[in-house]
């Protein structure tokens, strides 16, 4: 892999939030118009310079425009090379007869770097003995694994500190104090724990100095910079009101086998917001923010700007309860729309049970879409973002209805698996209770899935093309996507209740070119969390947060197809300063420190 540094003069750097503004309104109006002409003419790209139409300005755009978008293709491999991975830990989840409900919950990842040599890094959260929601031995024990670069790991647990305490769900990835070294929030079912990096491969904890109090059943968090004052703020997403000597005795329709419990057995609770103050310290804003003005049951988190205000907006999948989507009001408050928007329930007007989520444009039009994981009979939908505001939901056009009803899912990855400029999707697949084939059709253990995108509006299994490793049933939980071999192709590490991570390498033959993008943040945070990357009609946006209850923080991806250069890309930074680079080379890691000033 090879890693360059792009130094962009300031005056090459667009200054105000109105350019960027109007750069996204084009493209959002231009790709509408680009859709039409595309249909009209068989959808066309390379071959625009011979069509023999009427050739107006317009279409002239719409050529150009398309010969961004490469061709998709159809064929995504994995191999699954657990064994020789060296992620050698099975996720205890601290299983007991009584099925207390947090059992079937643990499993979150978070994939980062934590000392700065290039390579991505995984940490696994790990449950505690139950009830007593202790770690009572190092089965127990938080993992972090240190990556060589080339998907082998070492467990470097005890000396990182990072072993952890209580029954831990999931995890978050943000370096809060921008000092270059990511830090880590892990939540869980009897606390939530703030860990600064100190370097050396060294973590702190600073829960209590911080002032991140938490003692809610917490299943996610996510890192971002509400306010745009270049410092991340922490989202903590809540499941549910619960304790174990609250935890009724559920059985099975026929009375005989136990089960966990549904969860409308339990109250719902709020979210919690903290604003980072700076100094290494937060102030818990939920209630002034408007976060706790609703109640759910939080599954899984996503953050993305929707409405293309120049804020970054937070969506949370319920289980059994409608979504939320909290609007950022540009003034430290956020206001529920999700019923507004369209995104609370499906199209039927039931609520599912919502589980991971993933908030990225799927059909390159420049918008941010939504999907997330369900149970069987649920499919996993999908809401496409139409622009003011409004989502659609698409899933029976799109084939992921279909595709997925026969499925119950937890982590997903919005992500371009095989290189061909469109965004595929993984979904890590299992059941809720583990005994649901002793009393139900459905099936508890299950195999991960691919989707892959088809470029027009449409997805299709292709799960087949991996091996039997990948196809092989489990109960799965977490995933995270990233390229943790640098070969350009983005693997996968799934947890699994009661057995070690599976480790997928991407081995897809024919992937195209590629190119990550790595942001240095010099007035905003550190990562440039919340900044949006647009290449041609393509867009990404660097994000922390994904699926269930996990995290990554790594380079932003752009598959290419054929295309060896990049001729333009443009950052938007979270604060709305637009960057601009031209004639960009293909299969790097680029560098992109912000321009210094305004």
């Amino acid at each position: 892999m090879r890693e360059k540094v792009w130094k962009q003069n300031e005056s090459e750097a667009e200054k105000t939030e109105t350019a960027a503004s109007h750069w996204a309104n084009r493209v959002r109006h231009d790709g509408l118009l680009v859709d039409k002409i595309a249909y009209s003419i068989g959808r066309v790209r390379s071959k625009c310079a011979v069509v023999t139409v009427f050739v107006s300005a317009v279409l002239l755009l719409a050529c150009a425009l398309m010969a961004w978008t490469p061709a998709p293709q159809t064929v995504i491999a994995f191999a699954d090379e657990s064994a020789s991975s060296g992620l050698n830990f099975v996720l205890n989840n601290g299983r007991t007869e009584r099925r207390y409900l947090p059992e079937t919950m643990a499993g979150g990842i978070a994939a980062f770097d934590f000392d700065g040599d290039g390579r991505l890094d995984l940490f696994f959260a790990n449950g505690a003995e139950m009830p007593g929601l202790v770690k009572t031995n190092p089965t127990y024990w938080d993992r972090l694994f240190h990556n060589d670069g080339h998907g082998r790991f070492t467990d470097v647990t005890q000396k990182s500190g990072l072993a952890g305490a209580g029954y831990s769900i999931g995890a978050a990835a943000g370096d809060f104090d921008n000092d270059g070294k990511v830090d880590l929030v892990v939540v869980g079912v009897n606390g939530s724990r703030l860990y600064r990096n100190m370097g050396g491969g060294r973590f702190e904890d600073v829960t209590a100095s911080a002032g991140i109090r938490e003692n809610q059943f917490a299943v996610a968090a996510a890192w971002f910079d509400y306010d745009r004052d270049g410092l991340l703020d922490l989202l903590v997403v809540h499941y549910l009101q619960w304790a174990p000597e609250a935890n009724p005795l559920c059985h099975d329709p026929s009375g005989r086998l136990t089960v966990y419990c549904n969860p409308k057995e339990f109250k719902p609770t709020a979210n919690s917001l903290y604003h980072n103050l700076g100094g290494g310290r937060f102030e818990d804003v939920s209630k002034k923010s408007g976060i706790v003005a609703v109640e759910g049951k939080g599954m899984g988190v996503a953050i993305a700007d929707y409405d293309r205000d120049g804020y970054q907006d937070v969506f949370i999948t319920n289980d059994t309860l409608p979504n939320f989507l909290f609007h950022n009001q540009r003034n430290g408050t956020f206001a529920e729309a999700a019923f507004d928007a369209g995104v609370a329930l499906p199209d039927d007007g039931n609520a599912i049970s919502g589980m991971g989520t993933d908030f990225r444009d799927y059909n390159n039009d420049g918008l941010p879409d939504i999907v997330f994981t369900a149970l069987q009979g649920q499919t996993f939908p999908l809401f496409q973002n139409t622009g003011k505001g409004q989502f659609v939901q698409p899933s029976q056009v799109s084939r992921l209805g279909p595709l997925t009803s026969s499925l119950s899912g937890w982590g997903v990855a919005l992500a371009d698996l095989n290189n061909d400029g469109w965004k595929d999707l993984f979904t890590a697949n299992s059941h809720v209770t583990d005994n649901i084939e002793m009393f139900s059709g459905d099936r508890y253990k299950l195999p991960n899935a691919v989707f892959v995108n088809r470029g027009d509006g449409t997805f299709g299994d292709v799960s087949s093309g991996s091996d039997s490793g990948f196809q092989a049933p489990r109960a799965h939980r977490g995933l995270v996507v990233a390229d943790f071999d640098g070969d350009g192709r983005l693997d996968a590490a799934v947890s699994v209740l009661g057995e070690r991570p599976q480790f997928l390498r991407n081995v897809t033959a024919g992937a195209g070119n590629w190119l990550d993008v790595k942001l240095i943040g010099t007035r905003n945070n550190r990562d440039g969390i919340g900044a949006e990357i647009r290449i041609g009609r393509q867009s990404n946006a660097m994000t922390g947060s994904m699926g269930y209850a996990s995290s990554t923080v790594a380079p932003v991806h752009f598959g290419l197809g054929t295309q060896m250069i990049v001729p333009e890309m443009d950052i938007v930074w979270p604060n709305g300063l637009t960057q601009h680079l031209t004639n960009v080379t293909a299969n790097q890691v680029l560098t992109v420190r912000e321009p210094a000033g305004r």
